[in-house]
């Protein structure tokens, strides 16, 4: 029989749109399902002041489909040059709602990133005297520590030093892959929070690697060890609200995710819901899906759940969901988790 799930419309805390053909090939993927998104700011070049945000704000919102209630939640992409005053203002003005910290050459399009931290120590200071959020990529980009460990080593070495400095300040772990990220989150204070992925939560490195290389699955933070899975997904089904959706959907085209030298990144903004239900009810804790996609978010960023609702539907036979969406010449891949998915979003 078919069943049905009603949610508070959920968020997504971490997504990624691009701009020009690519933006207005994606966006629909996530106003389908979501209200509000945490926009990453690393374009090329990147955003990096408010102006940079305010036409970045304009271009998503003349994308938008028609009818579509969606909010662009804008971030400044933090440098060793940001001016404080003018982060300072673009945030009094509700033009942006967070800024994100990428370790220089971390992810894609982060070239721009920190790499003395100590530089930015003045802006983190400001940031937590006007509350204003800070998104973390949480790993170290030392060639000498192993890529599976750099979560880790990030945390030891960088972030926990840099909340000991400025302990005010609120921070997200963005993408969370390890039980060393979900153990610094239980451990800390209230103004630490996680987001975590479908494909962390779904898979770990051995449905990349074991068989053949999989390019759809190669994201930044990778995959790691099924025991870090496993910690994750107790996290996200815990009730614990300091966990929270952030999908990190981030798009590239079919052959750059096919090329020699892959892009990172999974193009989960199309299934995101379904697998996530599929996921939560594997797990026996459907009860909990609505709370992480749906309330645990604007609670920490202080921010109220969305009025409006939407209904999954279950049925008894697996769900087929499109392996492609059209982008021009350069069709973007969806993820696919690779087993049965029996959930739906309209």
């Amino acid at each position: 029989m078919t069943q049905t799930l009603t949610l508070a419309r959920p968020d997504d805390w971490h997504l990624h749109l691009r701009d020009g053909a690519m933006l207005k090939a994606v966006l629909p993927e996530t106003t389908r399902h979501f209200a509000r998104a945490i926009i990453m700011p690393n374009l090329v070049p990147p955003v990096v002041t408010g102006a940079d945000a305010r036409a970045y704000k304009a271009r998503i919102e003349a994308a938008l489909p028609e009818g579509a209630h969606f909010t662009p939640l804008m971030t400044l992409y933090l440098t060793e040059e940001t001016d404080p005053e003018d982060l300072a203002a673009a945030y009094a003005a509700g033009l942006i709602t967070a800024v994100k910290l990428y370790p220089a050459g971390a992810t894609t399009n982060s070239a721009s990133g920190v790499a003395d931290f100590a530089r930015v120590q003045p802006v983190l200071e400001r940031m937590a005297e006007i509350g204003c959020p800070l998104c973390v990529h949480g790993e170290v980009t030392d060639r000498s520590i192993d890529i599976f460990d750099r979560e880790a080593v990030f945390i030891d070495r960088v972030l926990d030093p840099i909340r000991r400095a400025v302990p005010g300040l609120r921070v997200i772990m963005e993408h969370i892959t390890t039980k060393d990220g979900v153990d610094y989150v239980r451990a800390s204070p209230e103004n630490l929070g996680a987001t975590l992925t479908v494909q962390h939560l779904m898979l770990d490195r051995n449905d990349m690697l074991v068989g053949g290389m999989r390019p759809h699955y190669y994201c930044l933070p990778i995959l790691k060890r099924r025991d870090h899975r496993d910690a994750l997904l107790a996290a996200a089904t815990s009730g614990d609200a300091r966990f929270f959706l952030g999908t990190d959907s981030a798009p590239h085209p079919t052959h750059a995710k096919e090329s020699e030298c892959c892009s990172a990144g999974c193009f989960t903004a199309p299934v995101a819901l379904a697998c996530l239900a599929q996921t939560f009810e594997d797990a026996g804790a459907l009860a909990a899906l609505e709370g992480f996609t749906s309330r645990h978010g604007p609670a920490f960023y202080g921010l109220p759940v969305n009025s409006e609702t939407l209904t999954l539907t279950r049925s008894d036979s697996p769900v087929h969901f499109p392996a492609q969406i059209a982008n021009g010449a350069d069709p973007v891949t969806v993820f696919t988790p690779g087993r049965p998915i029996y959930w739906s979003a309209p």
